[in-house]
């Protein structure tokens, strides 16, 4: 195991449930200094886990360990924090609790002061739905977090975004093994319908029409959807997909007591030094969002990412978006 748990006891979540002996996993690389000066904060994604975010660390990137103590907290649902692959009954499985933004920073944050005493955060970073948690830690804890750096996300999950979403839920919940979330052998033709539907939404129309998978060490259109994208999500477990899926749907970092659902103060309310970088084709988080937002954040500038790599120009796919990447959050530490 290359990963810790901190165990958050039980919890009352945001719409009510407790999740009882609740566990938050994480990983760290580098090592705290004696201030507590050197902390990144850097939230996973949906589905992912710590390790996935190893693309962004690294000796002589932004995120170095040699310089910096980088903590990666795992997403309630993730399969290693509580989940429904690992609570027990009666919370087990479908019966698993609604978790929202509010709820996995609020949990992050203790992890944060209860465990290491940080009171001071130098930034926090995060891809797609890390990215909400990045722009939720802004707006929730404006005087610890000194900067973030939300890239291909948002503060609020669209409408669109909504409905593509739906079609992941019907690729998954269609498959007759699904068994209404109590199966006991995974619906794993839902979990490639999952990834089907996916290589339509992450990648954009210029990806596909230049074949720039070939890059990626696939030797036919075919050959990716079943090796790439089937394949990404077959070993993933249904009801933590679906549980996530919840949580990204309803994403809004003003759906709290703190801001009551009022988006435009929750926004203003994020005080970091900020650098937005969306994804310039992405399908589900599109630049107009970004800038909509970044207008109403006091401290904050959009910086697409060129290129036709779409959603996952912020996955660590390709050397060139990394690098436009790094290159910003060189600049926003150094700031």
């Amino acid at each position: 195991m290359d990963y810790e748990i901190f165990d958050l006891g039980n919890v009352t979540l945001q719409r009510g449930a407790t999740l009882r002996n609740a566990k938050l996993a994480y990983k760290t690389y580098g090592t705290l200094n004696a201030d507590k000066s050197n902390v990144i904060v850097y939230p996973t994604w949906y589905s992912g886990q710590h390790q996935d975010n190893e693309w962004l660390i690294g000796a002589g990137m932004a995120l170095d360990p040699a310089k910096y103590f980088i903590l990666v907290p795992n997403m309630l649902g993730n399969g290693l924090s509580s989940s429904p692959s690992n609570t027990p009954a009666p919370y087990d499985r479908a019966r698993f609790p609604n978790v929202t933004l509010y709820d996995n920073v609020s949990l992050q944050h203790r992890l944060v002061t209860e465990r290491f005493g940080i009171e001071r955060i130098k930034l926090v970073v995060g891809w797609s739905m890390g990215a909400q948690q990045t722009n939720q830690w802004g707006c929730l804890y404006p005087e610890m977090v000194e900067r973030i750096a939300p890239f291909c996300g948002s503060a609020r999950t669209a409408p669109h975004n909504f409905v593509f979403l739906e079609g992941v839920k019907a690729a998954l919940t269609n498959d007759a093994a699904w068994q209404g979330g109590w199966y006991d052998t995974p619906p794993n033709k839902g979990l490639r319908g999952v990834g089907r539907v996916y290589a339509g939404w992450g990648l954009s129309q210029p990806f596909y029409m230049q074949e720039l998978w070939r890059e990626m060490g696939y030797s036919s259109l075919e050959d990716f959807l079943v090796a790439f994208w089937e394949g990404f999500f077959l070993p993933k477990d249904a009801n933590n997909l679906l549980a996530m899926l919840w949580s990204w749907q309803n994403g809004d970092i003003s759906a709290n007591p703190v801001f009551n659902g009022d988006l435009e103060k929750a926004l203003g309310a994020i005080k970091a030094r900020a650098i937005v970088m969306p994804g310039a084709m992405d399908l589900y988080f599109p630049v107009a969002d970004n800038e909509w937002e970044v207008a109403r954040m006091p401290n904050a500038v959009c910086r697409p990412i060129p290129g036709v790599w779409g959603h996952f120009a912020g996955g660590g796919a390709n050397p060139v978006d990394t690098k436009f990447i790094d290159d910003n959050l060189k600049e926003l530490l150094s700031s």
